[in-house]
């Protein structure tokens, strides 16, 4: 895709969108610890994430269930699951919604330190091209088919509404409440820019890359 230049304004303004870190999960894989507080070439996880995001977006805020000091000290808000029990990405989407004060967000998870520079401005790109309320990245597999990845996902924040709905009808899936509304998929050529660190394996792989 073309680089954005001064003819070409972006699809959406950065300013438009607020991005937001999922930082809220239990870390279950990970032996229960904090992934977005692990140690990542010298400095937190979710800090690389922060940091890689604010390049491109307006504002940025951060969903997380614990340790929240930790978080806060990265000088962003940071916001609790407004549903208890950790029930899931979609719970923090839904915080993040909450507080969102842009038209747009966009969602990157805490443990994918490597996510594309151009994220926003792809996403963004697709949706507004194809009319769409959701954007969602994607790769393709080696065997040629397509990996959906819903957590790195650009969308509409007056969807709050179509997700407390769904939230409240006991519904968890992503993809679920994705297909719901009209979504755009942008494919990208490098799938190891979303490579994630679930297990401690994934983690040391992600330092070594």
């Amino acid at each position: 895709m073309p680089a954005t230049t001064a003819s070409s304004p972006p699809a959406i303004p950065p300013e438009a969108i607020t991005g937001l870190i999922l930082a809220g999960g239990r870390g279950t894989r990970m032996g229960g610890v904090d992934k977005g507080l692990q140690n990542h070439r010298g400095m937190a996880m979710a800090m690389h994430i922060l940091l890689r995001l604010q390049s491109q977006v307006g504002a940025v805020m951060i969903n997380a269930n614990r340790n929240i000091g930790a978080y806060e000290a990265m000088g962003v808000p940071v916001w609790l699951d407004s549903m208890g029990d950790f029930p899931g990405p979609l719970a923090g989407v839904l915080t993040g919604l909450e507080h969102c004060e842009t038209p747009w967000m966009l969602t990157v998870p805490c443990d994918s330190p490597n996510f594309p520079a151009d994220l926003a401005e792809r996403l963004a790109r697709a949706a507004i091209d194809e009319q769409a309320d959701i954007a969602l990245a994607a790769t393709r597999e080696a065997d040629g088919q397509l990996q959906v990845h819903p957590v790195f996902c650009l969308l509409r924040a007056d969807l709050v509404d179509s997700l407390v709905a769904y939230l409240e009808a006991g519904h968890r899936k992503i993809d679920r409440w994705t297909g719901q509304h009209r979504c755009a998929t942008v494919v990208f050529d490098d799938a190891d820019a979303f490579a994630n660190a679930n297990t401690p394996d994934e983690l040391r792989r992600l330092q070594a890359g």
